[in-house]
């Protein structure tokens, strides 16, 4: 479950434990739409990033966005290598 609030995005687990996070940014990737989010904990720390979640966008029945896990690591890279090209002047990335 997810919900957005003035630029944050709160994800909601299976346990109904709500953790906000930053949206960073929306990629489009291989026909696919993945969102970039940084946990509101790191945002307060600046242009240090050390951990992002991708999430792949996809509708539901409804027709509605919803975020699903990306299962395949080389897509994961591959999704955060583009993400870093396209911030790379406005974020500092661990090597």
């Amino acid at each position: 479950m997810t919900e957005e609030r003035d630029g944050l995005v709160v994800l909601v687990d299976e346990n109904g434990e709500e953790t906000e996070f930053e949206h960073l940014d929306t990629i489009e990737y291989n026909g696919n739409e993945y969102v970039v989010l940084l946990p509101v904990e790191q945002s307060e720390e600046e242009n240090d990033i050390e951990e992002v979640v991708i999430l792949r966008i996809e509708q539901n029945d409804d027709g509605e966005d919803s975020f699903v896990t990306v299962e395949d690591d080389d897509e994961l890279e591959a999704v955060f290598e583009e993400f870093k090209v396209r911030l790379e002047e406005e974020f500092e990335f661990e090597e």
